[in-house]
């Protein structure tokens, strides 16, 4: 159980910006510039090193004379890169700050794209994937939101919320220009395009962010709902909190890779089920917007309670789907506002749980199985569906998983070590 008043982690002030968990905010002005540049080069980033290659591995392949299966199988290799990498980028962001981290991730990331944009077969393929994994452990979410906490306090999660809203435009953005960038110069040049705009983030970063912010102690009498000392990261409750990302990781890519052959299995045209595909992204936005809004009065705990459960009716839905094909549409909203804010319970409830100093080594460790789960994800399910099995067993298996994740989540909530 939760326990009001009780202490968050010790400041322990070794490395350049270790902070403590209860520092005042910058000013309301900085902070928001602060949320604008980290929100800025997770759009660039995100469209990049991650959702590019939905539009771009078919040409890739065709020119590379690769299977698609062979180039998905890198793109899921730089995700388990990127879980490896994860809990020493934490620990770099803790000692170093975030400023430099992200701002070498974004060098990493634009060599990773040159790299790709080489490409002329397996080999250099799997090169360039693999180091924008390292580039992706070193500028996504779970770098961005320690080095969003270095900065915004007691502010924190009404700053990570605002920062979600502008992942949440990634694909958004990424997904067109792809396209078109594509299909005037190819993906060689379109990949170098990206690499360039990785290297703008980079002077963006670098004077978009402060430099140093040293933070007075917590005020005294001021109370949080908090478990005590992130040392304690490392007991049953934090096994438990890893163990409910990670699954529920699994069950996000697979609806990630598999949605629209999803919804078209319903009974939906091919055009409905690209339209009801189309609404997960304006609903998670949608999703993070209500965070905001409606849901600053419960504690984080809470809202992943909601995120959870939701995330499992949601893939009742899409079982269902298959008798009542309309339900795609319900499944396609309801999943993006779970996701949506799911991703908010990631930032913000083991800054609960296990307060905030060393947070980057925190989030870190809790990313490494979720990254390694959502690299599996995509390939067991196609495995799935090659022996037969139809997406309605898909279906239930995910609503099965997401079962075990909340059933997870609840045993970390609950736990008291």
């Amino acid at each position: 159980m939760l326990h009001t008043g009780e202490q968050a982690g010790r400041h322990r002030g070794t490395g350049l910006l270790r902070m403590s968990a209860f520092a005042p905010a910058l000013p309301r002005a900085l902070l928001a510039r602060v949320v604008v540049v980290l929100g800025l080069s997770q759009i660039a980033t995100w469209g990049s090193l991650y959702y590019s290659i939905a539009v771009l591995a078919g040409p890739m392949a065709d020119t590379l004379g690769l299977s698609r299966s062979l180039l998905f199988g890198a793109f899921s290799a730089a995700l388990v890169a990127s879980g490896l990498a994860s809990p020493w980028v934490g620990r770099a962001i803790d000692r170093l700050g975030g400023r430099r981290v992200l701002g070498g991730g974004c060098v990493l990331g634009a060599a990773a794209l040159g790299l790709l944009a080489l490409a002329q077969g397996p080999l250099t393929l799997f090169a360039g994937w693999l180091l924008a994994g390292l580039a992706m452990a070193a500028t996504l979410y779970d770098a961005a939101f320690p080095a969003l906490s270095q900065l915004a306090g007691s502010a924190y999660r009404k700053a990570l919320t605002a920062l979600t809203l502008f992942g949440g435009f990634a694909s958004t953005v990424y997904w067109p220009l792809a396209w078109y960038l594509e299909g005037a110069f190819g993906w060689r040049i379109t990949l170098g395009v990206f690499a360039a705009i990785l290297l703008l983030v980079l002077p963006l970063l670098w004077f978009g962010l402060p430099r140093s912010f040293t933070p007075d102690t917590r005020p005294a009498g001021e109370t949080s709902a908090v478990a005590p000392a992130p040392a304690s990261a490392g007991g049953p409750r934090f096994l438990w909190l890893c163990t409910a990302f990670a699954v529920s990781a699994f069950a996000i890519s697979a609806i990630g890779a598999h949605a629209v052959g999803a919804l078209a299995a319903t009974g939906l045209s091919a055009e409905q089920a690209i339209l009801a595909a189309s609404l997960i992204g304006p609903a998670q936005v949608a999703g993070r917007v209500a965070e905001l809004v409606f849901a600053r009065h419960l504690v984080p705990v809470r809202v992943g309670m909601l995120s959870f459960s939701s995330m499992l009716v949601a893939m009742l839905l899409l079982w269902a789907a298959g008798v009542t094909p309309w339900l795609g549409f319900a499944f396609a909203l309801l999943y993006g506002v779970a996701n949506g804010t799911m991703t908010i319970v990631r930032g913000t409830v083991p800054a609960e749980l296990f307060g905030r100093d060393a947070y980057g080594s925190i989030m870190g460790r809790i990313a490494r199985p979720a990254f390694l789960a959502k690299a599996a994800a995509p390939l067991a399910v196609a495995l799935l569906l090659a022996d037969g099995n139809g997406y309605g067993l898909m279906a239930l298996l995910l609503a099965g998983i997401m079962v075990l994740a909340l059933g997870a989540y609840l045993a970390a909530v609950r736990s008291r070590g």
